[in-house]
């Protein structure tokens, strides 16, 4: 299929577009640059568009005409989310509908759609399924939800087929292409943690360490990068043989705290670094763990990285070598 990935010079849509040009498709990627890198987009198209300016898209998309859409491009920090919530629903949603009506004009009714577990807000229960309550507590997982809701909207009418994958925590590295983490500033916790065992930074900081969890600090589920997008091509091989539109939780099924991550990082790496304690962040909740019993099911997917020690280890092998990210 020709099929078009926005973001895709980000960190899961890097990884994503070798994984589509392996299993034969032709791909266009679609990213403005202002947190993805140009070095990290292999053996595809890069048009440098930004999903706001509605000409851009369309003429991206008149050109290429895809037959699906991988959506990945959305601003996703959500501490930045607090201070700035119009600029994540102009992006978030704004842009994702400029994208909509692009990729229908010419033909493309197809969307795999890079949602997340800020949909749930804090979980009423553990693990998250599915049908759990969605009350966001950021405007970043509003704006996420609200996307949501003109796909299923957009679905219910026949005007498009989609599937939603609700993340948890992407992390890891594809060593065999070269592709890893590199955001700036960082705020995912493996990278931050591995750049304190780098020397990279001072300290590695947690923050909040009088949560209800075991050991006071934030618990989430980490799901490799890898396995993520396996499950997009998954996603994809349902609806192009006319499955269902659906909606897909993706983690481990494992959460793993702060410290915890901490201690699997100096394990790793074989380095000691400081560690020190600050208050709270604004909009985390303090568990986050997934049940993807769905998407096994019904797709067949399955994680080959099952553990955090196996996660983290890819991540540290990236970062070693690339200790200054793609630059």
């Amino acid at each position: 299929m020709r099929t078009l990935v926005t973001g895709g010079a980000g960190y899961i849509g890097s990884v994503m577009v070798p994984m589509l040009i392996d299993g034969g498709h032709t791909v266009m990627v679609l990213d403005d640059l202002s947190s993805g890198h140009r070095e990290a987009v292999k053996g595809a198209d890069l048009q440098v568009v930004d999903l706001v300016d509605p000409a851009s898209v369309r003429d991206a998309c008149w050109q290429f005409r895809p037959d699906a859409c991988l959506h990945f491009a959305a601003h996703s920090l959500v501490g930045e989310s607090m201070l700035n919530p119009l600029k994540y629903f102009r992006a978030n949603v704004g842009g994702g509908l400029n994208l909509l009506r692009a990729m229908t004009e010419v033909g493309c009714y197809l969307l795999v759609f890079s949602s997340t577990a800020a949909t749930y807000g804090v979980p009423e229960s553990i693990p998250i399924v599915e049908d759990s309550p969605a009350e966001p507590i950021n405007p970043y997982g509003w704006s996420k939800l609200m996307f949501e809701r003109v796909l299923v909207e957009l679905s219910r009418i026949n005007a498009i087929r989609y599937t939603s994958l609700r993340y948890f925590n992407a992390a890891g590295a594809d060593l065999e292409n070269g592709l890893g983490e590199d955001h700036a500033p960082e705020t995912h916790l493996i990278p931050r943690v591995i750049a304190a065992a780098l020397g990279k930074e001072p300290e590695a900081t947690v923050y909040g360490t009088d949560y209800a969890t075991p050991d006071g600090t934030c618990v989430r589920d980490y799901i490799h990068i890898l396995d993520l997008c396996r499950a997009h091509v998954l996603a994809l091989e349902h609806l192009e043989s006319g499955g269902e539109s659906r909606m897909y939780n993706l983690g481990n099924g494992n959460g793993f705290s702060v410290l915890e991550v901490i201690e699997s990082v100096k394990r790793i790496s074989g380095r000691g670094f400081e560690v020190v304690e600050s208050g709270r962040r604004t909009g985390d909740p303090p568990s986050l763990v997934a049940s993807s019993e769905r998407i096994r099911e019904e797709l067949g997917w399955e994680p080959a990285f099952r553990d955090l020690d196996g996660i983290v280890e890819t991540a540290w092998k990236w970062h070693h070598e690339h200790p200054d990210g793609y630059e």
